[in-house]
């Protein structure tokens, strides 16, 4: 099977973006894996997947599959992308696009500058709702809000970190870190993505607060490892430093593939991502056919 795709980055965030608005591909895990994969496939984080409205008042339904094959229910940086694209290839005339996700209904807008702005939604702090899962563990007291104890099985020893818990439509959790450059995301990320405490796993955010409007942040994602950028985990970082009274309103957030803007007026207010989106090239794959399912 032969599909077109456009390869897109946000933000050093990669993407394979497939046009499903005419008919679909009838893709399954294995194709997803083949098509994000470096070496044999075209090369992605994610796997973003454009189709018709699902419903009046939406303009596009947007899917989303991680490096894995596994569908999830949101990405900050695929959004932007997302919009981008489906103007550039003349799917719409909008600047403003209401986009249905697995995570809710998403509004970005496509900016003057050629930046896209993600209305990313009110984030969710109810952990049965993100889901987050401590039994009897209590939460500690942290500033204004509250961070949770989690005790990772490291070699050698185990260690406890202490982590903020937020939902932008897929769960996060946050920790504070001294300096983004040293801190051990690749050990730790995916000890706490795999955590018993979230049913669902989790991307694991290490944050630098430099000010209160700018941090450095370096992401574990669910499904995909560490990555140039994470637009939800920026909104969600962004979003336990304000809870935690250590950030302003607005912050820009420096992630390893550049800068992302993010604004929060607190409480059930909507949280507001903007940055950059850009195609990288078009082309053409052949899928073969006895792709291993496991």
């Amino acid at each position: 099977m032969r599909i077109p795709f456009t390869k897109m980055q946000g933000a050093g965030n990669d993407f394979v973006v497939l046009d499903e608005t005419q008919a679909r591909f009838g893709l399954d895990t294995a194709h997803y894996r083949f098509l994000a994969d470096r070496h044999f496939g075209v090369g992605a984080d994610q796997i973003l997947t454009v189709r018709p409205s699902p419903a009046p008042g939406i303009d596009f339904e947007y899917l989303i599959h991680n490096a894995d094959g596994a569908e999830v229910e949101q990405c900050g940086n695929g959004a932007r992308c997302f919009a981008r694209f489906v103007r550039d290839a003349g799917l719409t005339r909008k600047d403003a696009i209401r986009v249905q996700t697995r995570g809710g209904v998403i509004e970005p807008v496509l900016q003057a500058d050629g930046r896209v702005t993600v209305n990313m939604g009110a984030p969710v702090f109810e952990p049965g709702r993100i889901p987050f899962a401590p039994g009897q563990v209590p939460a500690e007291p942290s500033g204004s809000w509250q961070q949770w104890p989690l005790r990772l099985a490291t070699p050698g020893q185990d260690t406890l970190v202490r982590v903020a818990v937020v939902s932008m439509g897929n769960p996060h959790a946050v920790q504070l870190v001294d300096d983004v450059a040293t801190a051990p995301v690749l050990l730790q990320g995916p000890l706490i993505e795999h955590h018993p405490f979230f049913p669902n796993r989790v991307n694991a955010g290490f944050m630098q607060v430099q000010s209160r409007r700018q941090i450095r942040l370096r992401v574990y994602e669910r499904g995909a490892g560490e990555t140039l950028a994470c637009g939800s985990g920026a909104c969600a970082a962004v979003v336990a430093g304000i809870r935690l009274g250590l950030l302003d309103a607005e912050v820009d957030v420096q992630t390893h593939g550049g800068v992302l803007t993010i604004a929060w007026a607190g409480d059930s207010e909507p949280v507001m991502m903007t940055g950059p989106a850009t195609t990288v090239f078009q082309g053409q794959i052949e899928i073969p056919d006895d792709l291993p399912n496991a």
